[in-house]
């Protein structure tokens, strides 16, 4: 059995290739390992992701993307061919037709580069579609329909903002800001604190066990490990939920000025539409605790966040590929 057809969802953080008829068949860390000195790359996904600050100097680890645009081409194609490869295989006759999600705020030469980088790792055609009506299409929101509906992708490296009508977006807004910005604030803020010095994945570690946008009435606390930037030795701390919040929530401050710039540019008819609908988060950053609640508050809103948040993008991208013919028109642009 050949496949014919591929969707991507090339994320900053994770990658997730989606096959139709078969569902999502790879979820990998966008991570690369590379022999400096052969110049040959060694892991690809979570066996690179494992090696991130364990390196010695003849192997970097390289995330080619940065805030949901290629950062490194020629790693990415690496990536992505073996993306393919595991998927569709090594036969060189029959190349996938391939489906990228790419931001809504991307430049002509950053879609290009996805297009480039997509036929060199072994696609035979290479289409390219925003990533906020893809959400939408994996979150099952009606986006053929002649309503209002917003939807909110909040990823490692950018957060999409856009209303979507008659299979269109209307509006939209994308923010550079996102998952791998709230690392960052935690682990300054536990520098600042406790001059300790933590690694990315520690601080994601401590977002996802005990990170809150919101003060919660029951705290929860966890053990973390770093380095003392005092003594330079390892030391232990705990860490709580309420004394993140603040770090989290400033850097969301960006993604709620974005939704309110959007809701400010939008036609009264769909904005009625909102209003009475809500808007649908999804993203990894949806699964932020109370992130729903604090959006619901600041924007006065109602919000939903999707089913399988983490996979809305990716759905949405084999449900196009399979469809090409209904949405070649309204959803993507081909090159």
């Amino acid at each position: 059995m050949f496949v014919k057809k591929i969707g991507i969802d090339l994320g900053t953080s994770n990658s997730l290739v989606f096959v139709p008829n078969k569902g999502i068949v790879l979820n990998e860390p966008s991570v690369v390992a590379v022999s400096l000195a052969e110049n040959r790359i060694l892991a690809v996904g979570q066996e690179a992701k494992e090696m991130i600050g364990r390196t010695p100097d003849t192997i970097r680890v390289y995330r080619p993307l940065k805030d949901g645009v290629i950062a490194d081409y020629r790693v990415t194609e690496a990536m992505l061919r073996f993306f393919i490869e595991r998927t569709a295989g090594k036969m060189k006759i029959f190349k996938p037709e391939l489906m990228i999600a790419v931001p809504a705020g991307i430049t002509s030469t950053e879609r290009r580069a996805v297009i480039e980088a997509g036929m060199a790792a072994g696609g035979k055609q290479v289409f390219v579609a925003k990533e906020p009506i893809l959400a939408a299409i994996g979150a099952g929101v009606p986006i053929n329909s002649c309503s209002g509906n917003m939807i909110v992708d909040i990823g490692a490296g950018t957060a999409e903002v856009a209303v979507i009508s008659l299979g269109g977006i209307v509006n939209s807004a994308s923010v550079r800001v996102a998952g791998d910005k709230i690392n960052q604030a935690i682990s300054d803020y536990v520098r600042k604190k406790y001059n300790l010095a933590i690694g990315d994945q520690t601080a994601e570690e401590i977002k996802i066990n005990v990170g809150t946008v919101l003060p919660l009435a029951k705290d929860e606390t966890m053990e973390i490990r770093g380095r003392d930037l005092v003594l330079g030795l390892p030391k232990n701390i705990r860490i709580s939920s309420n004394e993140i919040c603040g770090p989290m929530t400033d850097v969301l401050e960006d993604i709620i000025q974005a939704i309110k710039q959007v809701l400010r540019e939008t036609p009264p008819e769909l904005s009625a539409d909102i209003m009475s609908k809500g808007m649908t988060i999804s993203g990894g950053g949806a699964l932020i605790r109370n992130i729903d609640s604090l959006l619901a508050q600041t924007i006065g809103v109602p919000v939903t966040i999707a089913e399988e948040p983490l996979f809305c993008v990716v759905k949405g991208a084999g449900v196009v590929i399979e469809n090409l013919d209904i949405y070649k028109k309204s959803v993507m642009s081909k090159k």
